[in-house]
């Protein structure tokens, strides 16, 4: 059984062949892999009030982006990201587990991805490291629509509100 899918990216259609459930069977248990991974640390930030600062990063000199999140350092702009850091985690996590907005909590994800991979010195000793790693599995997760198998966005996808605007499909799947 050859399962497919379908991929709109920049307004061009793609269809990709996949080979039988093994295929669907490890896209979900990536979706469910990351998104535990993030929702654990979302919840480990919560359960340990003070462990996380965004300063270890926002202060950091010499790296690819420091000169843009420096101009986040300090004041009230740190302390929201204090906040939104463990919550946007939580927030991709169980989006991921659930298979709703995949592509959207994943872009997020690969975006904090991102952020932590430049924005730290670990890259410095080697490119290939959790952070990339990270990254490399969000991005997965976007291109191969991965919310589609087993997640509640092949519902909304069949609804006449998706359906009707096509432009939904880039958050779901």
């Amino acid at each position: 059984m050859v399962q497919q899918v379908r991929m709109t990216v920049l307004g061009r259609e793609y269809t990709l062949d996949l080979s039988g459930k093994l295929t669907g069977y490890w896209l979900v248990f990536l979706r469910l892999l990351v998104g535990w991974w993030f929702l654990h640390e979302g919840l480990n930030k919560y359960a340990t009030p003070g462990s996380f600062g965004a300063g270890w990063f926002l202060e950091k000199r010499g790296t690819i982006v420091s000169p843009v999140l420096n101009a986040f350092a300090g004041g009230t702009t740190e302390a929201a990201i204090d906040a939104l850091v463990p919550l946007g985690e939580l927030l991709i996590g169980v989006g991921l587990i659930l298979g709703a907005l995949t592509r959207t909590a994943a872009f997020f994800g690969a975006f904090m991805m991102f952020v932590f991979y430049f924005g730290s010195e670990h890259w410095r000793r080697g490119l290939v490291n959790g952070d990339l790693l990270g990254l490399v599995l969000f991005v997965t997760i976007i291109v191969f629509g991965a919310g589609r198998v087993w997640g509640i966005d092949s519902y909304l996808e069949t609804t006449s509100t998706v359906r009707d605007r096509p432009w939904l499909r880039y958050l779901l799947g």
